[in-house]
């Protein structure tokens, strides 16, 4: 179970970086800006953005909307109590999305030309 889970958390994780990457290049070329320092700033915007989202939806509430629409009757409740699997779920979605925006920093801080970790 732990190796498959790993194995799925590399692939997402190579596959952003791809992306990352990619995108990076082509808005860094556009501007200007070297290769190193365009891929680098791209890992760390995106990784920080990845955070923010995962701080909001781990700090989501216990209270989910009834239905589909948000409008009801006189005296129809429009929200009830999330069950322990959507409390669940939430909280790992959070945990996901903390943990894949702080390795697109470490990715980002490692690339960065102007610092070295080690």
């Amino acid at each position: 179970m732990w190796l498959a889970a790993l194995r799925r958390f590399t692939i997402l994780i190579v596959s952003l970086s791809a992306a990352v990457a990619a995108i990076s290049l082509a808005v860094g070329a556009l501007a200007g800006s070297t290769a190193a320092r365009s891929v680098s700033l791209g890992f760390d915007l995106v990784g920080a953005f990845t955070l923010l989202i995962g701080f909001f939806a781990g700090n989501r509430g216990p209270v989910r909307f009834r239905g589909e629409s948000a409008t009801a009757m006189f005296g129809q409740r429009l929200v009830r109590w999330a069950t322990p699997t959507e409390r669940e779920e939430t909280l790992n979605l959070s945990v996901l999305l903390v943990t894949v925006g702080f390795v697109l920093i470490v990715i980002g801080l490692a690339l960065d030309p102007r610092y070295s970790l080690f």
